[in-house]
């Protein structure tokens, strides 16, 4: 007489596969033991590498975060040079030497936009563009920054159009930037020295009609005069 078969409830199922592929993997493992032999020790030389390069990364991370706030109170007084620099004598090490040793962190990264605007104040454009072009980071306020200090160096050349390109490039990082109707501002500005007066003005109404609230309001109706 045939039984009723029983039905397996959801954790039986889970273990009966847990089971299967275990021994599944066991199989394959005893028949090809030689062959996988082989590459078990290059196996292990990557995994090792890749523990010893991340931990490194993470060190080197916080000794440039270490490094940064040390040096940012000289940002912030205005003393770019010995931001730039550094502080002989002392444990306050450079925006240049922070970028050079850490560059490739977040920390070294947002070093680089504090270096390219130190550099900006000193009136030293191409260098502020180096690290400005730089900057590869994922931080969009630091890298709508990096674009417009792009933007900046392209209308100090006289490259209009290509300004204000970046300039709403910038402006478009990110919704929640508080400094995008500047950029927008500055975008329709340079297409008005470019000669390309309908981008410019689709612009300013744009900050006219969205960023009431915005110091770049105030100067909206002064440059919409010049579109038409």
């Amino acid at each position: 007489m045939l039984t009723k078969k029983k039905k397996l409830s959801k954790r039986e199922i889970k273990e009966d596969k847990l089971v299967t592929f275990y021994y599944n993997a066991y199989n394959y493992f005893m028949e090809n033991k030689n062959r996988l032999g082989m590459y078990a020790g290059g196996l292990a030389i990557v995994v090792l590498a890749i523990y010893f390069y991340l931990n490194n990364k993470a060190s080197n991370n916080e000794i440039a975060g270490t490094q940064l706030a040390r040096v940012i109170s000289l940002y912030d007084a205005g003393s770019y040079l010995e931001a730039i620099e550094g502080r002989q004598g002392t444990n306050i090490v450079g925006l240049k030497q922070i970028v050079s040793e850490h560059g490739s962190t977040n920390n070294g990264e947002i070093a680089k936009i504090y270096l390219a605007n130190a550099y900006q104040m000193l009136g030293k454009v191409e260098e502020a563009f180096e690290y400005y072009e730089d900057y590869g980071g994922n931080n969009p306020t630091f890298k709508a920054t990096s674009i417009a200090g792009q933007a900046g160096y392209y209308a100090y050349k006289k490259d209009y159009e290509k300004a204000a390109d970046f300039y709403l490039k910038a402006s478009r990082v990110s919704k929640e930037n508080v400094l995008n109707p500047d950029y927008m501002l500055k975008a329709a500005v340079n297409y008005i020295e470019a000669g390309n007066k309908e981008d410019a003005k689709n612009l300013l109404e744009i900050i006219r009609k969205d960023y009431q609230t915005s110091t770049a309001f105030r100067d909206v109706d002064r440059y919409l005069t010049l579109t038409n």
